[in-house]
């Protein structure tokens, strides 16, 4: 049996850094690699999975309206799927904590396939055309750096196991 992990709250300020952090990822040109994920909406999903009160579907959808202007497609397209996701991921919150990695994995994967169908419905919906169901191996890829997010991203929150006696906390 591991030991549990005693988690502090998460810093507000470490949140807006890993959502700047994940847009920066985004707006890299990354070329035609239909398996790039999608860093703000695995970040995003994350924080209102884990700190639903500290972030929000306001924030997605400003991140949603940045990630469409850099991408130059239809204004909303991003900021309506990341709301969506963020909701999805607020609904979430109770219930992931009491699955393993590997079942948390499973749940978010989709949340990500939701935000990818919206994505390709307002494109399609727009006159655009369908870009293959390839497009759908970024929720995967979400998916599957789930864990690799947990670890990083509540690291900081994450109490020593030995507690010393010269440490405040």
């Amino acid at each position: 049996m591991r030991p549990e992990h005693l988690m502090l709250p998460a810093n507000r300020g470490f949140i807006v850094f890993t959502l700047l952090l994940a847009l920066v990822l985004n707006l890299f040109p990354w070329g035609r690699l239909l398996w790039m994920p999608d860093f703000v909406a695995l970040v995003l999903v994350f924080w209102n999975v884990h700190e639903p009160r500290k972030s929000g579907i306001g924030v997605g959808f400003l991140l949603g309206l940045l990630t469409d202007v850099h991408a130059g497609t239809l204004f909303g397209q991003h900021a309506l799927a990341y709301t969506v996701i963020a909701y999805a991921a607020t609904m979430l919150h109770r219930r992931l904590p009491w699955f393993s990695l590997a079942g948390q994995m499973l749940q978010v994967l989709p949340v990500f396939l939701l935000g990818q169908l919206i994505i390709v419905a307002v494109r399609l919906a727009s006159g655009g055309t369908f870009p293959g169901f390839g497009l759908f191996l970024q929720s995967v890829a979400c998916a599957l750096l789930w864990p690799l997010a947990d670890l990083a991203l509540r690291a900081p929150q994450r109490r020593p196991l030995d507690p010393d006696e010269n440490r405040p906390i």
